[in-house]
């Protein structure tokens, strides 16, 4: 296995155990917090979009699709203390926008040389282009652990 496999594989386990915990949850549910101040699931859905979406251009500028007008914007800081439904997109929504990213940033890992994964990034949370790149798994592994707590409380069975 080379470091892009291994990159690879990262991305492949965040993507997987992420989409089994969302796979049989509703929009309501996503909207569900599991104590005051923190943010329901689907605005960290958006966050991670959003983050994904900025780490891929980091990583090659304009290898990913341009997000929806006003995504951004829905899935700021400055509304993840919105309730609102009406104010995000439904989990169809979100999960469409979240392929095609994660699409063009394997298509892009795909491009990537063994040598370019040791190139700096400029970036203090992940210093080069193989720590970036293996953040597009991990970042989602990070907010899991907050959905496996909402799909307790809404009354879920683990799935781990």
């Amino acid at each position: 296995m080379n470091a892009r496999d291994a990159i690879k594989l990262s991305i492949d386990t965040g993507n997987m155990i992420s989409m089994m915990y969302l796979e049989d949850m509703s929009d309501k549910e996503l909207m569900h917090r599991p104590c005051p101040g923190c943010n329901h699931i689907n605005w960290q859905i958006g966050h991670l979009i959003v983050s994904d979406h900025g780490m891929g251009n980091t990583l090659t500028s304009g290898s990913m699709p341009e997000l929806p007008a006003g995504f951004e914007a829905k899935y700021s800081k400055e509304t993840a203390a919105i309730d609102d439904p009406s104010k995000f997109c439904t989990k169809a929504e979100l999960l469409a926008v979240y392929k095609a990213q994660r699409d063009a940033a394997l298509a892009a890992l795909a491009k990537t040389s063994e040598a370019d994964f040791d190139k700096a990034t400029g970036v203090d949370y992940a210093p080069t282009v193989g720590a970036m790149f293996s953040l597009l798994g991990s970042h989602w592994l990070m907010h899991c652990g907050q959905w496996a707590v909402v799909r307790r409380e809404l009354g879920r069975k683990p799935i781990f």
